[in-house]
Parts: C-alpha cells; structure tokens; sequence
C-alpha cells in the first residue's frame, strides 16, 4: 500500500462538475463504486482523499470503503503521476542485470520513493515488473522512452534531459 502524497490537491471546479456528474449518473446503480473510481481517476489522473470523499458522500457509501476499494486494486492510485512517469523495470532479467541499483539512484537525485511524486509535480517514479524488453536489460522508462543497458552513472544524464 502507498502512503499519501504530501502534494496539494489541486483539483478545479470544472473537475469537480465533472465528478459530480459522474456521481449523478451512476448513484442508484449497484456496484456504482467501481465504476465512479474509474472515471474519477480519468478525470483527476488520480484518487486524493478529497475525491474520495466526494464519492463517499455523493454515493453514500462509507469512506472507509471507499479507501479500501482504492487501495486494494493496482490500477487505482492516491498518488499523483508526475509530468514525467519513470518506471524501472525490475523483472528478473533487468534485475540481475541491476535494475535494483538504477531505481535506487533514481529515488536519490528525485528526493522520492517508488508511487510518488516530484513536489513541483515534474517526475513520478515506480517500478514496474517485465515490459517485455529483456533484451535491453535493465530498462527504465519515461513516459513512451524506453532507455536500455542502463548503469547507474547513465541515470542523471538521462534524467537532465527532462529537468
């Protein structure tokens, strides 16, 4: 489980219009909470304690719930993603070939850990397991970039390019 953002929440009324549509829509469905989840995190890019408190309260549904179903399922997050979203792949071939190091250097000059954010909202960074370039190991991506046959002192050249 990830640990809250310490990032503003910064959603605007035009967002919140949006959710609360969303809400509207889907408020006398069963199983509307899911769904909600989905469009909420489509229309923020993420699931703050705000947004999910606006669910709570225009579905009826506990927060605690709602908290619950966000953090139990992989494709929801209550973490911003970053203008740049690095992911460090960290299957077994770029393992070994030491992607561990690569990450940790990565977490180092960012300031963050793996599921956060960059304060200024810039970089955020996870690990991610095979994305089917083994052949390049060990792969970092940034957004659609893939970077191969990485060392540890390839990483702040690459990540200068994006400052």
């Amino acid at each position: 489980m990830s640990k809250p953002t310490s990032v503003p929440f910064r959603g605007t009324k035009e967002q919140e219009a949006k959710l609360m549509e969303v809400i509207s829509a889907h408020k006398n469905e069963d199983g509307a909470v899911i769904p909600v989840l989905h469009e909420a995190q489509d229309i923020y890019g993420y699931l703050p304690i705000e947004v999910q408190e606006m669910i709570s309260e225009g579905l009826d549904v506990p927060l605690a719930e709602i908290y619950g179903i966000v953090t139990f399922y992989t494709q929801f997050s209550i973490n911003p993603k970053g203008e740049y979203q690095i992911g460090i792949c960290l299957g077994t071939a770029c393992y070994v070939k030491g992607s561990g190091d690569i990450l940790e250097k990565v977490k180092s000059i960012l300031g963050i850990d793996v599921g956060e954010c960059t304060p200024d909202g810039k970089f955020s960074l996870d690990a991610t397991r095979c994305i089917g370039a083994c052949g390049l190991a060990p792969v970092m991506t940034i957004n659609d970039e893939v970077y191969g046959r990485l060392v540890v002192d390839d990483v702040e050249d690459i990540l200068k390019k994006y400052a």
